[in-house]
């Protein structure tokens, strides 16, 4: 096999009160990535859609996370790129780890899978940490295992994965608004109270244990954070009104996804979810910001070769 595609989800990260912990993935949107094996040595980007992407291979997560693989695997093998995104970068739904979970994921089969896709976590997050300055693997790891994941530690790594509740229902808001990860990042607390470190702890134990007994009144409550939402909402236009409209419409769980200026809604309804969504289509036309609205299931597959 000389050529395959990839399609690479989208995903949520934090979810409330697991900042850089939590992460888990969604269906219907990502990026379809077809890698070509080439004759040569190169990492080449040769097309970007959807998006204005670097077609610098040492400025593309995508093949800054295959070249650390490579090396890795001790290989010179060289490889083509074209990446379709669905969504746009800085949206908060993972845009960097689809990319580069995706890149890596094809290049490893085409190699003959010599590692297995759990074991590509730290080649990912090579790309990942070239685009937000940071090692992190709460987008990282559902991009490319799917499911909702947890990373309990990080030297070393270590990811687990939650059961999620057969019913359970996402929408995604992504109001056309420029965040950058940077700047949302410098807006949080250096330090914290040991009220607020008590209370987001607590939510944490609390999503946990809602997500395995299917505990929608437990989720509702626990999927709340004291360390970024109060100071990144404020980067989101019209975020208290929508909050306020997703709690009255039967939401199980809002907040910010990643650094925003997406937000996700947890539902078990999936009428009252529909309801919802043209009072936040008129919302956004008020202010004067296009809008995607997006419904999913948790995606448990993750990467995948479509071709």
């Amino acid at each position: 096999m000389d050529q395959i595609t990839v399609f690479s989800p989208a995903s949520v990260a934090n979810v409330g009160c697991g900042y850089d912990t939590f992460g888990f993935a969604i269906e219907g949107i990502g990026d379809f990535i077809t890698i070509c094996k080439r004759s040569d040595d190169q990492l080449v980007i040769e097309q970007s859609k959807g998006a204005i992407l670097p077609n610098n291979p040492k400025e593309n997560v995508a093949s800054i996370a295959v070249e650390s693989y490579l090396k890795h695997i001790n290989s010179n093998a060289g490889f083509s790129f074209t990446i379709t995104k669905s969504f746009k970068p800085g949206s908060g739904l993972g845009s960097s780890a689809s990319s580069a979970a995706g890149a890596v994921f094809g290049v490893n089969h085409l190699m003959g899978n010599p590692l297995s896709t759990r074991d590509l976590l730290p080649f990912v997050m090579e790309g990942e940490a070239f685009a937000s300055k940071s090692y992190h693997a709460d987008n990282v790891a559902p991009a490319l295992m799917g499911g909702f994941n947890v990373v309990r530690s990080y030297e070393p790594l270590d990811i687990f994965q939650v059961p999620t509740p057969n019913d359970l229902r996402v929408l995604i808001i992504f109001p056309d608004v420029e965040v950058k990860t940077s700047e949302a990042k410098a807006l949080l607390p250096k330090t914290l109270s040991i009220p607020d470190a008590r209370n987001q702890w607590a939510n944490v134990a609390g999503v946990i244990s809602a997500l395995y007994s299917s505990d929608y009144n437990l989720l509702k409550k626990s999927v709340s954070d004291v360390i970024a939402e109060p100071v990144r909402k404020k980067l989101i236009p019209g975020y208290e009104e929508v909050k306020r409209m997703m709690c009255e419409h039967g939401s199980v769980g809002f907040n910010i996804s990643g650094s925003g200026p997406s937000m996700f809604s947890f539902f078990r309804n999936e009428q009252e979810m529909e309801s919802v969504k043209p009072k936040v289509q008129a919302l956004y036309q008020k202010l004067g910001h296009e809008l995607m609205l997006h419904t999913s299931k948790i995606n448990h597959h993750g990467s995948i070769i479509i071709s």
